[in-house]
């Protein structure tokens, strides 16, 4: 590897996408291709890195498996950023077997945390916890610790664990800050955000407050009859009964629950 795609290398790794275009932008070979291509994508410009990420795909020669596993791995990523979840995930799978063949075991973690994200995204929690467990995030580099630990808090947040999800945060902070990537920064303080913004609406007594997520977890694991109208379902003190599919039923539900300890005229 040349030392002009070293240098653009590294200054990707520390969020400098202008200087690595400055060194690889006017270059067409392969690994050059494969870095404009992942500079676009930290640009913004996701349309154009795909391209030149699959280009760079087509043109690595038969005996460079590793570096096209790697650019699959990059797409897989700008697929999920653009909420592309109708992508193959056959590709992303074979390609992380290829990294793990030739022991690049970061960027075949990189490619299971992708793996992850997706399955969060489309709502698999169970799966995605289960996978979760199954990766050690201690010789990730810090930018892709950040990452691991903000999947770790977007589960937590869905499974209301706030407590989990404000350690996995602080986590994610400080590897971020190691990182020294201002968007992955910028990425953590906002999913800090969404722990200290209004989750829900609790209609109580006539009356109507909002919710921080710390205080719906609190709700819903009381004792108190909870009408979920997110879920479509009643809970209490940890039993829950779902009304998804009895849609009357629960707008009746609903309708006492908002009235009480008033009635509901017929």
């Amino acid at each position: 590897m040349d030392s002009l795609i070293t240098a653009a290398a590294q200054a990707l790794a520390t969020g400098d996408p202008l200087g690595a275009l400055n060194r690889v932008a006017l270059r067409n070979d392969p690994p050059a291709l494969a870095l404009r291509g992942i500079a676009m994508a930290q640009l913004g410009d996701l349309v154009r890195a795909r391209t030149l990420l699959q280009k760079a795909a087509r043109a690595f020669g038969p005996k460079e498996a590793v570096a096209r596993a790697r650019c699959v791995v990059a797409e897989a990523e700008i697929a999920l950023v653009s909420r592309d979840l109708g992508w193959p995930t056959k590709p992303l799978e074979a390609a992380r077997t290829v990294l793990e063949k030739h022991d690049d075991w970061v960027n075949a973690a990189h490619a299971r945390h992708l793996e992850i994200r997706r399955l969060l995204l489309i709502g698999s929690l169970d799966e995605a916890e289960r996978a979760l467990v199954e990766l050690d995030p201690s010789p990730l580099p810090s930018a892709w610790r950040a990452a691991h630990e903000l999947v770790v808090a977007g589960i937590a947040m869905r499974r209301l664990r706030t407590r989990d999800a404000r350690a996995a945060l602080a986590r994610a902070e400080r590897a971020a800050r190691g990182a020294r990537i201002p968007a992955l920064l910028a990425e953590v303080e906002s999913a800090s955000h969404a722990l200290n913004t209004p989750a829900a609406r609790l209609i109580a007594c006539g009356a109507e407050r909002s919710l921080l997520l710390e205080q719906v977890e609190a709700l819903l694991t009381s004792k108190s009859l909870v009408v979920d109208a997110c879920r479509y379902a009643v809970r209490s003190a940890g039993t829950v009964v779902s009304l998804a599919r009895r849609p009357v039923l629960f707008t009746l539900a609903r309708a006492l629950a908002e009235a009480w300890p008033k009635d509901v005229s017929r």
